[in-house]
């Protein structure tokens, strides 16, 4: 009936393919097509199988038959590229799929064989799920906290928020923890 978590019973969890922590495996208990965030496929031990990763485009380069797009979904500082085949379902939304867009790749992560990154994600479905236009504000180069400050909306797209943030939550869920086991309410 229910899963580590204490979650109420649903429908039976995807096969997991390859090896993925406990705590990794907790966010994908009911997920249907075994969707993973960025910091879990960048911190895998060996290849996966049927994974769908999503996220904000942070740059695009084209090349003669594909892709290479990186994906951030502010779960880590780093980004994971997707190799996507212009022959793939969904490819030809490519050219629109401009930094800030927001996409779904699904795919294998593979070795990467180039150097700087220990997985790629070698797409074998490519979705636009929402389009940024070429006027969007962040781009790949760094931002003053000033230009930030007229952006609220945006600013947790930056690593230099969202590593901010990741830090506030894990001190915030440290502080309830520790008055939580002591009998504390918080109120």
């Amino acid at each position: 009936g229910r899963c580590p978590l204490g979650c109420p019973a649903r429908e039976a969890p995807p096969p997991l393919r390859g090896h993925l922590s406990l705590v990794s495996v907790a966010g994908l208990l009911h997920s249907a097509d075994m969707r993973i965030k960025v910091r879990q496929a960048l911190s895998a031990e060996q290849p996966l199988v049927g994974v769908t990763v999503s996220g904000w485009v942070r740059t695009r380069r084209d090349s003669k038959g594909f892709s290479f797009v990186e994906v951030n979904d502010g779960s880590c500082f780093k980004n994971l590229q997707a190799v996507v085949d212009h022959a793939l379902p969904g490819a030809e939304d490519l050219k629109d799929a401009l930094t800030g867009s927001s996409v779904s790749i699904e795919g294998e992560l593979v070795p990467s064989p180039a150097k700087g990154q220990k997985w790629e994600l070698k797409a074998t479905a490519f979705r636009l799920v929402g389009r940024a236009d070429e006027s969007f504000p962040l781009q790949k180069k760094g931002h003053t906290v000033e230009f930030l400050r007229t952006m609220p909306h945006l600013r947790a797209r930056t690593n230099r928020l969202g590593s901010l943030m990741r830090v506030r939550s894990r001190m915030a869920m440290a502080v309830h923890g520790f008055f939580q086991q002591r009998g504390f309410a918080y109120v």
